[in-house]
């Protein structure tokens, strides 16, 4: 399967452009903002690489892609402005370019929280808005999607072990980026994580067996 990573420079991007470089299942095209960071990704594996601004015109970047992984993110505490430019209208706009490039797989990466914004904090509710916009426009969309919404993230190395649940009971924790990352080239080809929306955070439960066991 050839899979477009967009936000490929990023934490999760990053984890997810190695692993699906030594996939022997798997293709992976990175789309990436700045030539500058082309070194880096290469370094990474990649060898498809394409430049693309979910700012501007990016539909160059999906042709001939069989599945995208939507890891661009501004984080919790940007200003509003940028988090309405990448996590709101990049996210939808590539859900929109997706459908009509005949893209057969899509995987959003949102967060925790992103269906209870007005629960959250006043300050980080515009981050989880915009992420639970680019979800429900998903959800409506013609193609098969996986939605994932992992608790807070950490840098640590992968534990391969996690909790995943349509909601999970405590949202105490956190999960690597590597883990995430993970969890969304193993959900590519899992069917029963077609058209699904769940929660993750770090566990006890081995990755692939958790995911085995995720229920819409």
């Amino acid at each position: 399967m050839k899979v477009l990573v967009i936000g490929a420079n990023g934490q999760i991007g990053r984890h997810l452009v190695k692993m699906l470089s030594l996939s022997t299942e798997h293709e992976v095209r990175a789309m990436i903002r700045k030539e500058s960071q082309k070194a880096s990704l290469e370094e990474l594996g990649a060898e498809d690489i394409v430049l693309g601004d979910l700012e501007k015109d990016f539909s160059h970047a999906l042709k001939d892609v069989e599945a995208v992984i939507f890891a661009a993110g501004s984080g919790g505490h940007t200003g509003k402005e940028q988090t309405e430019i990448i996590d709101r209208n990049g996210a939808i706009q590539t859900v929109k370019e997706a459908e009509k490039a005949g893209v057969s797989r899509f995987i959003m990466i949102s967060s925790i929280m992103a269906d209870q914004a007005e629960e959250a904090p006043e300050s980080a509710r515009h981050y989880f808005r915009a992420k639970g916009a680019a979800d429900e426009s998903l959800q409506n969309s013609s193609l098969n999607y996986t939605i994932l919404r992992p608790g807070p993230l950490s840098n640590n190395p992968a534990e391969g072990k996690i909790t995943a649940a349509a909601r999970l009971e405590s949202y105490e924790g956190e999960i690597p980026r590597e883990d995430v990352a993970a969890v969304a080239v193993n959900a590519l080809v899992l069917e029963n994580t077609y058209y699904q929306t769940f929660e993750i955070i770090g566990g006890s439960t081995p990755l692939g067996e958790a995911l085995k066991k995720v229920q819409g």
